[in-house]
């Protein structure tokens, strides 16, 4: 928006930047998978927690319909790595370990446990964490913002995730070790920015949520896992 002004008999012109709300606000260098079509950014609240979340996954084209609706899946992340491509279903893969945050490709890294080497638990830390591919404001959940959402749920399982106001689908999930593509229809799965140390996975791992016909549970997961990735919104 530009505003032109007459002070003291001194003409000038005043330059503000405005951001048009139409346009999605991801960080520089995003990499939609459908380039023609970002991920909408529209909130949803729940009542119950009283947090702002966006109402689909990154990638999804929609909000969900049912807990087996494709186009609400949206994409598959590797444990705090940006959206550069590698979290598109159909991206390539390679069995060469990232040695840094941001690795110089967008293909699907398969590992024993992370990507990266090594280990970097300072990804994905907030709002302003490194690699977050939220939508500026938001960030990916906490473990217990997970799990305080989760006991807002009419029943702790896929119906419950359904009928929430997230309508969480069953997304399935990408297998670190050889990327296929699995438990689509069947089981969802969804990031937290929670780590762990230690454990049988080098490096540590991170905790994620597990959702499926029976149960709901954050659980560990090792880095190098494909999930969906749904954001909330920073307070």
């Amino acid at each position: 928006a530009k505003f032109n002004l007459n002070i003291g008999g001194i003409s000038c012109e005043l330059s503000i930047p405005v951001l048009d709300s139409a346009v999605p606000m991801y960080p520089p260098n995003t990499v939609h998978c459908d380039p023609n079509n970002p991920t909408v950014i529209n909130e949803i609240l729940n009542p119950i927690t009283g947090r702002i979340w966006m109402d689909r996954n990154l990638g999804a084209s929609r909000v969900a319909t049912s807990s087996t609706d494709a186009l609400a899946y949206g994409d598959l992340y590797q444990w705090g790595r940006r959206a550069d491509g590698h979290q598109c279903r159909n991206s390539p893969t390679t069995s060469i370990l990232g040695s840094t945050d941001q690795p110089t490709h967008g293909s699907f890294i398969t590992s024993p446990s992370d990507w990266r080497n090594p280990s970097n638990n300072n990804l994905w830390q907030g709002v302003n964490g490194g690699n977050n591919p939220c939508p500026i404001g938001f960030r990916i959940p906490t473990e217990t913002e997970w799990n305080v959402e989760r006991l807002s749920w009419v029943s702790n399982n896929s119906a419950g995730a359904q009928a929430s106001p997230l309508r969480l689908a069953l997304t399935g999930g990408r297998a670190h070790f050889d990327a296929y593509i699995y438990n689509t229809n069947h089981s969802g799965g969804f990031w937290s920015s929670t780590v762990i140390n230690g454990g049988s996975q080098i490096g540590g791992g991170s905790r994620y949520l597990r959702v499926d016909e029976h149960n709901a549970a954050t659980e560990n997961l090792p880095r190098a896992h494909g999930v969906a990735v749904r954001c909330i919104k920073n307070p």
